[in-house]
């Protein structure tokens, strides 16, 4: 079975990890508000979702 020579140094391992960090999820804005919501989800500040009004809301 093949095993390490060495120990991986700590930046050597961080190269490897480079793009293993979180990212921030992308909010579009909502067409009709501009509020930022998720996709496939209607809006919850004005209840639109695929150009039509789904969710009553109060103004």
């Amino acid at each position: 079975m093949a095993v390490p020579k060495r120990k991986h140094s700590n930046s050597r391992s961080g190269k490897r990890r480079a793009h293993d960090r979180l990212t921030a999820k992308q909010l579009p804005s909502c067409p009709k508000c501009g509020t930022p919501t998720p996709t496939h989800v209607a809006c919850p500040t004005c209840g639109y979702y695929m150009g039509r009004t789904v969710v009553e809301t109060e103004e």
